[in-house]
């Protein structure tokens, strides 16, 4: 039987190309605000809003979202909320729409992990490309090819969860909870709708 730390270690999936996306946005953001202070109190109050919602925008849709897979399953940050998916519940994992976490509970979309757009499927479409956890002669979706954020979020899923199973942990699937475990990220609803507000005080009742 595998050494139980080689099967539930913690990893994290986070995109390169989201947090350049997010880093180069909040960038422009900074650099844009700054250039008005000193152009009096209607200008800023014009201008900052729309730049931090931009900004906040930027970290909560691009920069915050990742896929953590840790000993008691994956957990999947998204936008708005996080999700638990405990490692009994999953029954199958997909990446037509994203990385998706088919389970008893539910189905689960990682927003950090998105499946590639048309171009990428286009020249992937002809490719004969096996994965790990594939069936055996299946053909692989160009979602999962790991040189995608889908694929590559979805291959150290899947690898982990064949590991778990082929080492006897899920011989007897039982999961704790009804319901999946799932924390809404107020702090991130309640940003988007100060900054809102600000935007509207800002451009249509100052």
């Amino acid at each position: 039987m595998a050494n139980v730390s080689d099967l539930f270690y913690e990893e994290t999936f986070r995109p390169a190309f989201g947090r350049v996306l997010a880093g180069a946005l909040m960038t422009i953001c900074a650099l844009a605000g700054l250039s008005v202070v000193g152009a009096g109190a209607d200008a800023l109050w014009q201008v900052w809003p729309w730049l931090a919602l931009v900004a906040f925008g930027a970290w909560a849709l691009y920069w915050r979202p990742e896929v953590e897979v840790n000993a008691g399953g994956v957990r999947v940050v998204n936008v708005f909320r996080t999700l638990d998916v405990p490692w009994p519940a999953i029954t199958d994992i997909e990446t037509k729409w994203a990385l998706t976490l088919v389970t008893t509970l539910g189905t689960v979309r990682a927003w950090a992990a998105p499946a590639p757009g048309r171009q990428v499927l286009r020249r992937s479409q002809a490719e004969d490309l096996r994965l790990g956890g594939a069936g055996k002669g299946d053909m692989v979706r160009p979602s999962d090819l790991p040189q995608t954020e889908s694929g590559a979020a979805a291959l150290v899923v899947r690898q982990r969860w064949l590991r778990i199973r082929e080492a006897g942990f899920l011989a007897d699937p039982r999961v704790e909870h009804d319901r999946m475990p799932v924390r809404w990220h107020v702090e991130t609803i309640a940003g988007f709708a100060l900054l809102t507000v600000a935007v509207v005080y800002g451009t249509f009742l100052r």
